[in-house]
């Protein structure tokens, strides 16, 4: 029975070693990216959503819409309002012909009194009776101006807090289109059409998979070994029990110790200190969100 336990010993500890010596990897880690979710800024009924979970979308693209049926009708609204106010506007120009037409008059008779003065065939008297019409017609105009001006103005100022209003609602109607902001691929699709949404509300989820992220951990005593930029090779299960491999570049390292991660098969590895780092890899398909990969320095 002791000769069996001892064979059984020696045959697992042979297993193990075995198993170890297949592990010439120098970290892992499992794949990640930014996700990104875009929200509603828009409160109404969603009456186009045209997305699928999985599928491109590109930044700038249109994929639907919230109903804008009521600012659209405030915003016209409004525009009515403004016209009607403008319309209330004095017209200077016509309102000032008259007085326009008397001035030029009066200046007529100014140089020929001034003329028949000089031949001695009119009164100094004359000539300074029209002159002083001429001042008084000038300064009619000038106030008759001044008071249109101010009435014209103030018309305005009072339609200038419309016009604001419209360009919140112009604002208000832009948000209601719903515009892509990234390029990317749908991971999750929260809402659908006909849903009522409000600001803030999630839509939908997208992130960049052309680029993945792998964070992996090291030891200590590996964190002489890389550097920022650092070009490193990943390996990925082909699914046939050989490997892809990868080129990655290191983009960051933590310069704070952390416990191994839960994701460690053992109790003694998570207990061990060490530094996250992330290596940005160029995704040609093969890659997926989660799946794990070792790196070799």
């Amino acid at each position: 029975m002791d000769k069996k336990i001892i064979f059984s010993f020696a045959l697992a500890s042979l297993f193990l070693a075995c198993n170890n010596s297949k592990n010439n990897y120098d970290a892992s880690g499992s794949f990640e990216t930014e996700e990104t979710i875009i929200s509603s800024e828009a409160s109404g009924t969603i009456k186009q959503f045209d997305i699928q979970e999985g599928q491109s979308i590109s930044a700038g693209q249109q994929i639907g819409y919230v109903d804008s049926t009521q600012l659209f009708l405030k915003k016209k609204q409004l525009e009515a309002q403004i016209n009607s106010l403008l319309s209330k506007k004095p017209n200077i120009s016509v309102q000032l012909a008259t007085l326009q037409e008397q001035l030029k008059t009066a200046e007529k008779e100014q140089m020929r009194f001034s003329n028949l003065l000089k031949s001695g065939a009119a009164t100094t008297k004359q000539v300074d009776d029209i002159t002083a019409q001429v001042e008084i017609l000038k300064k009619q105009i000038d106030a008759q101006k001044s008071t249109l001006s101010i009435s014209s103005e103030g018309i305005n100022k009072d339609a200038m807090p419309l016009q604001v209003q419209i360009e919140q609602l112009n604002d208000q109607l832009q948000k209601c289109k719903l515009i892509n902001s990234v390029n990317g691929t749908v991971l999750t699709k929260y809402a659908e059409v006909n849903e009522i949404t409000s600001p803030g509300k999630p839509l939908y989820k997208i992130a960049d998979l052309s680029n993945l992220i792998l964070r992996a951990y090291i030891t200590g005593n590996q964190l002489p070994l890389v550097k920022l930029n650092q070009k490193v090779k990943l390996m990925t299960d082909d699914g046939s029990g050989k490997f892809n491999e990868t080129e990655g570049i290191i983009t960051w390292v933590n310069d704070k110790a952390e416990f191994t991660p839960k994701t460690i098969q053992t109790k003694d590895e998570r207990s061990n200190m060490v530094y996250a780092i992330k290596i940005l890899v160029k995704n040609t398909g093969q890659l997926k969100i989660g799946m794990y990969a070792e790196v070799k320095f």
